[in-house]
């Protein structure tokens, strides 16, 4: 008996800022993937090549990253007052898992062109030259994101004379605004924007004793340390971290008592099924160092150094949401993430990643004794990188429905 032949779904490959990933459009997936559940997991993990004991992915759309190993799942949205329903999928690479506990704020940038080429957005809404704004409905953590698109001569504008350290090349300018980016008590935060009620608490993990901690959720559930309680700079390199397993084990423990912490997990075991969040990052004051191309960073240049984890690995520049959560906390004095930058009140900062230097900013008040965020800003880039068909193996579905 022959095995099944291979389906084909129109499927984008983009670039969102400093990660790149698979976008379908929801009707586009065979029926029994439409839905979340089992048959939509197996045909993004085969479209991507994961799971691969091997770490590259060969077989597959990914690149053996966090940054590359990503699924993007788009519609018309359901909800007033937006465009696009958006729903980001992060996919294991050595495990049969994808994540769905978060967004990927580079790929926030990919959202907008996609909607707009597919016919999300009436065409009285596009200009024939100028800015399109796309409204869009994060489902994953729901939140809306603002997406504003250069248009020209009535079609999206990719190329430009933008920069996005991490990115080789230019490309046009995508700002976004998340809007209202901190958590409030859904059960997809697991609390507050601080869900300890502190701006600073003492962690506890075994072998490392008391550790500062700001544990934000903004963005994205994040937990920053200071690079030095760790014994690091903040200047490291990703092979500095991604070579040493020993480190890779500590930040992992650091990872899993912070969401105990942050009530995501109830215990230490359950961080293995949520790859994506929360994210760990290290912070400290501003010192020259070398980036990842070879390009020198000047300390005057940068207000803080900013190191970050993103499915155990360091990330080779900065996740867009660890970028929300690190422009919402450097607004609210009294976070280490402010603490490193210098302190006080500030609506933007410019910190240091390895592969380079990025602007942030956010607008935070405090009201009624609780800090509040109305909206996070950044800029990045977005590039169709191909467009066609994904080819899977039928046997995925076949298999599952037996």
């Amino acid at each position: 008996m022959h095995p099944p032949p291979q389906i084909k779904i129109p499927a984008t490959y983009m670039r969102g800022g400093t990660s790149k990933g698979v976008f379908f459009s929801l009707t586009d997936l065979p029926a029994a993937a439409q839905v979340p559940g089992p048959e939509r997991d197996a045909i993004l993990l085969r479209a991507i090549g994961s799971p691969d004991p091997y770490g590259k992915q060969i077989d597959g759309m990914g690149n053996g990253s966090s940054s590359t190993s990503k699924s993007v799942i788009l519609s018309k949205s359901q909800r007033p007052d937006h465009d696009v329903d958006y729903l980001f999928g992060q996919v294991a690479i050595d495990k049969a898992f994808v994540d769905w506990s978060g967004n990927c704020g580079n790929l926030s940038a990919a959202v907008g062109p996609f909607a707009i080429r597919n016919g999300f957005l009436d065409s009285s809404r596009v200009p024939y030259d100028g800015i399109a704004t796309v409204r869009i409905w994060q489902v994953n953590i729901n939140k809306t994101i603002i997406a504003h698109v250069p248009i020209v001569a009535g079609e999206v504008q990719e190329t430009g004379d933008f920069e996005l350290d991490g990115v080789t090349f230019p490309a046009a300018e995508v700002q976004l605004e998340f809007i209202d980016p901190a958590d409030e008590g859904d059960d997809a935060s697991g609390g507050a924007m601080f869900p300890t009620g502190n701006l600073i608490d003492q962690l506890e993990v075994p072998g490392l004793g008391p550790l500062s901690a700001t544990m934000i959720n903004a963005g994205i559930p994040t937990i920053f340390v200071n690079a030095k309680d760790i014994g690091y700079t903040g200047t490291e390199l990703q092979d500095q971290i991604n070579n040493d397993a020993k480190a890779l084990a500590m930040f992992e423990a650091l990872r899993a008592h912070g969401a105990m912490r942050m009530g995501l997990i109830r215990d230490p075991a359950e961080a293995a099924g949520r790859q994506h969040t929360p994210k760990i990052a290290f912070v400290a004051p501003p010192q020259e160092y070398t980036a990842s191309s070879g390009k020198r960073v000047p300390a005057t240049e940068i207000d803080l150094l900013v190191r970050a984890l993103s499915m155990g690995k360091l990330h080779h520049a900065m996740m867009g949401t660890a970028s929300v959560a690190i422009a919402t906390a450097a607004a609210i004095p009294g976070t280490l993430v402010n603490l490193a930058a210098g302190g006080g009140s500030r609506e933007a900062v410019r910190f240091g990643h390895p592969s380079g230097t990025l602007r942030v900013g956010a607008q935070a008040q405090l009201i009624n004794g609780q800090w509040t965020v109305t909206k996070a800003i950044m800029s990045r880039s977005a590039r169709i990188l191909m467009h066609g068909w994904i080819h899977v193996p039928g046997s995925v579905l076949k298999r599952r429905a037996s």
